[in-house]
C-alpha cells in the first residue's frame, strides 16, 4: 500500500480536476498533507474521494456527503453512518420516484396537447 498519492495521480485516476479536489479539501471532506505547496493524499483521502464521487453519482449533495463522512469520524461511527446512508438512499429513491411521476404526467399532457392539435388540423381540413 502506498503512503501518498499526488494530486495529479488522483485527478487522472478519478477523471476529475484539481479544482474539484481543492473544493473537497475546502469543504473539509479530505485533508491532504502539505509539503510546501505540494498536496499529498493519504490512502484514506483517496478512499474518501472515491466515496464522494459515488455519493455524487447517487445524487447526494456535498452537504449530505459531508454529514455522512462526519458521522464516520464521530460517534456513532460506522453503524450510525450505515443507518444514515440507508435513510438517505430511501430519500433519494423517493425523490426519483416523484420525478418519474412528474415526467410521466408531463408526457401525458404533451400527448394530449398534440392530439388536440392533430384533431383541430383535421377539422380544418389539413392533413398531418
Amino acid at each position: 500500500m502506498r503512503e501518498f498519492y499526488t494530486i495529479t495521480e488522483l485527478t487522472r485516476e478519478f477523471g476529475i480536476s484539481t479544482r474539484t479536489l481543492r473544493f473537497y479539501e475546502d469543504e473539509g471532506l479530505i485533508s491532504p498533507v502539505r509539503r510546501g505547496r505540494t498536496r499529498l493524499f493519504r490512502p484514506a483521502d483517496r478512499h474518501l474521494v472515491k466515496q464522494i464521487l459515488r455519493g455524487k453519482r447517487l445524487g447526494f449533495s456535498i452537504a449530505e456527503i459531508r454529514d455522512i463522512v462526519q458521522m464516520y469520524r464521530d460517534p456513532p461511527g460506522e453503524v450510525g453512518q450505515l443507518k444514515q446512508i440507508i435513510n438517505k438512499i430511501e430519500e433519494k429513491r423517493e425523490e426519483l420516484r416523484q420525478k418519474r411521476r412528474d415526467i410521466e404526467e408531463t408526457i401525458a399532457e404533451l400527448n394530449a396537447s398534440e392530439e388536440g392539435c392533430v384533431e383541430r388540423l383535421a377539422e380544418l381540413g389539413v392533413k398531418g
